[in-house]
C-alpha cells in the first residue's frame, strides 16, 4: 500500500509542484490536478532516479 501524497519541502508554499507517494510502486502527480492522471514507476527505479539526481 502506498503512503499518502506528500510535495517537497523545497516548494514551500508554492501549490504549483508535484506530489509523490511511495509504496510498492511510486505515484506522482501534479498539485493543481491531483485527481489528473498520475505517472507510475517501479519503486528500485523511483529511488536509482533519485540517487542519480543527488550525484550530481
Amino acid at each position: 500500500m502506498n503512503s499518502e501524497f506528500h510535495k517537497s519541502s523545497y516548494s514551500g508554499a508554492s501549490s504549483e509542484c508535484v506530489e509523490v507517494s511511495e509504496g510498492t510502486v511510486t505515484l506522482i502527480r501534479d498539485t493543481k490536478s491531483p485527481r489528473a492522471a498520475m505517472l507510475s514507476f517501479p519503486t528500485r527505479e523511483w529511488i536509482a532516479l533519485l540517487s542519480d539526481i543527488d550525484a550530481l
